[in-house]
């Protein structure tokens, strides 16, 4: 179990705490920080108050040694006179030493003042960059081509999205206002010292590079075991998001225990490379302690002898201890955070390089609206492949009239899906055009286009909702009794009103309270409600029992009532009243005609249909 907590699923390593954290550093970082400098541009001013609150603040809290010095040096100065000869030295001046206290506390109280308002300002600043960062990304996704998200991952995608966005605003609430303060801190304490003893401020800084050379020598050998630790964590959430989001089909193969093991094994790896970082990074703050006492061990004798030969005072002594302790922890927090921003301005690059993968083909000038609202679809020689090298559609050429009923079938692989794809321009052709109602495609605005179609797929899309909101989904401010009257017309009515909650039932995540033949219906609704000029139906009813793919049937011969409509099936038994059936083999159209046409010709359709067929019989 201890490994398990130790190489989970937790947050990123603490910022500030426990050592350095080195991390995947970026290409090109100059060129990244400068591109990340643009979005704080914006709140310059807020900046500028921050940089002015935070140097204000370690100035009053540097002066503060220095004036608690004299009363040390009041305290001690009727011992003094005693040693020196004085029998009868004057009396402490305690309401000298309470103006000191009472000047003392207005110093720590302007301190956090300033220290409060410039973390105040910084938050809101972080916040509003990650707010305009999070607002370009959302603006880019919707930006991007159909074939961006084929290749990319989603958790890749909300990684991004959250995760560096985060590392981001992190880094920009701490580690800005931490580098002001602590360059600050370093000057203005080098100088305090420097008016107390050069000496002790040599001694001081002597010690530094030594602290230095061993904290890099630990920060090099930990660097790699961080990257692991990233790359074990990013594999660690893979799998447990991929474990979970399909644990239907892990338990229905009785995968658990490979998944566990699964699960095990990379924990143990991710604990492993965890231990090692953490302990390496650990031994950092241990080393610069211990030369820090090394330091003040040196000061406090060199000191002691500076004072018995009256070159300073003991309060001096206690003043320039303080700025010692002060030097070394800034210088130590300077390092911490180069570690910071180098991981910040990765997530950065990954973020940018997002914002710069290549968008769709920008909508025309001057868009061209059909001058008829009819459902004529034609492909005119297209040419298409998901690749330059590997052409899928070769030269393609397709005829749909109004209200026809065009079925497309063929072989996994044939290339039926991706003509739904054409056609809504999800992917760009590779040759030739596609025409809707005698437009080209390309000179439409692509709203307008998809407008003009509707869909219901086999794999049902509903989100977590009510039943009302998912069919409402197909027409803006639709009314109630439109929303019934289109849930009516696909055959649906009838068992949302036996359902507990009706219309109101809240379908839940993975919406498994309602079966698969009724999310089909809902989506047959949901299409209806929009009133497209043509339905594009693929696989619809290949995924539920007979009797209700009747009552699918039926709603899907409402659905396509004067309308042209694209049926993409397997099940060939249901297409048989088409006007047109296109067979695909390839990526290409090899028959075209009604069912009785290709039967006659006894070629590849009637292979298909009779091996169908036949299976039906037997079973």
């Amino acid at each position: 179990m201890s490994k398990e907590r130790k190489g989970g699923m937790g947050g990123p390593m603490g910022r500030m705490g426990g050592g350095p954290r080195a991390v995947e550093k970026a290409k090109d970082f100059k060129g990244t920080l400068v591109r990340l400098s643009k979005y704080l541009k914006p709140y310059r001013v807020g900046l500028v108050v921050v940089a002015i609150a935070a140097i204000t603040s370690v100035i009053f809290s540097i002066i503060s040694p220095k004036i608690m010095a004299k009363i040390t040096d009041e305290l001690i100065r009727p011992i003094l006179e005693l040693v020196g000869g004085n029998p009868t030295p004057s009396p402490i001046d305690f309401s000298y030493i309470w103006n000191i206290v009472v000047i003392l506390i207005g110093l720590y109280v302007l301190s956090a003042a300033f220290s409060y308002l410039q973390q105040f300002i910084m938050a809101g600043v972080s916040q509003k960059v990650v707010y305009d960062l999070r607002r370009d990304i959302d603006e880019k996704l919707a930006r991007l081509p159909l074939k961006f998200f084929d290749s990319h991952t989603h958790g890749e995608l909300l990684s991004r999205f959250t995760n560096d966005v985060d590392n981001i605003s992190a880094t920009l609430q701490q580690s800005i206002t931490q580098v002001i303060t602590s360059v600050t801190t370093v000057v203005g304490v080098l100088i305090m010292m420097l008016t107390i003893s050069p000496i002790l401020t040599l001694i001081s800084i002597i010690v530094i590079p030594l602290s230095g050379i061993l904290m890099m020598m630990v920060v090099k050998r930990s660097q790699k075991y961080f990257i692991g630790q990233q790359k074990k964590l990013g594999e660690l959430n893979g799998h447990i998001e991929e474990m979970y989001t399909g644990h239907n089909v892990v338990k229905a193969f009785g995968h658990e225990k490979k998944a566990i093991n699964e699960f095990d094994e990379v924990n143990e790896g991710l604990y492993d490379v965890g231990w090692r970082a953490q302990f390496l990074s650990g031994l950092v703050m241990p080393i610069i302690n211990f030369i820090g006492n090394l330091g003040y061990v040196l000061v406090a004798v060199v000191g002691g002898v500076l004072v018995t030969k009256g070159r300073i005072t003991v309060g001096d002594i206690q003043a320039f201890i303080q700025y010692n302790r002060q030097f070394t922890q800034p210088i130590a927090q300077v390092a911490q955070i180069s570690n910071i921003i180098q991981s910040t301005v990765a997530s950065a690059e990954r973020v940018f390089e997002l914002l710069d993968e290549e968008e769709v083909i920008p909508e025309p000038v001057n868009p061209v609206k059909a001058k008829a609202d009819c459902g004529a679809v034609e492909f005119e020689h297209v040419k298409f492949g998901y690749r330059e090298d590997r052409i899928l559609i070769n030269d393609m050429n397709i005829k749909a009239e109004p209200g026809q009923m065009v079925a497309i079938v063929g072989p996994t692989g044939a290339g039926k899906t991706t003509l739904v794809n054409l056609l809504l321009r999800f992917y760009e052709l590779n040759g030739g055009r596609i025409l809707v109602d005698d437009v080209d495609i390309t000179e439409m605005n692509r709203a307008d286009l998809r407008k003009k179609f509707g869909m219901v797929l086999q794999d049902t899309w509903l989100f977590n909702g009510t039943i009302r909101d998912n069919i409402a989904y197909g027409k803006k401010n639709a009314t109630e009794e439109e929303i019934i009257a289109a849930a009516k017309a696909a055959h649906a009515d009838h068992f949302i009103r036996v359902l507990p909650e009706g219309y109101d039932t809240i379908l839940n995540e993975e919406v498994s309270n309602i079966s698969q033949g009724q999310k089909q219906l809902l989506t047959i609704a949901r299409a209806l409600l929009a009133d497209p000029e043509i339905m594009i139906l693929d696989e619809a009813t290949s995924s539920v029992d007979t009797r209700t793919e009747l009552q699918i049937q039926n709603a899907m011969k409402t659905l396509m009532k004067g309308r042209t409509s694209f049926v993409i099936a397997h099940r060939l038994s249901t297409i048989r009243e088409a006007d047109v059936i296109l067979v695909m083999k390839d990526g290409d159209v090899i028959e075209t005609g009604n069912h009785e046409t290709l039967m006659a010709q006894n070629g590849f359709y009637a292979d298909l249909y009779n091996s169908q067929f036949n299976q039906e019989e037997e079973a």
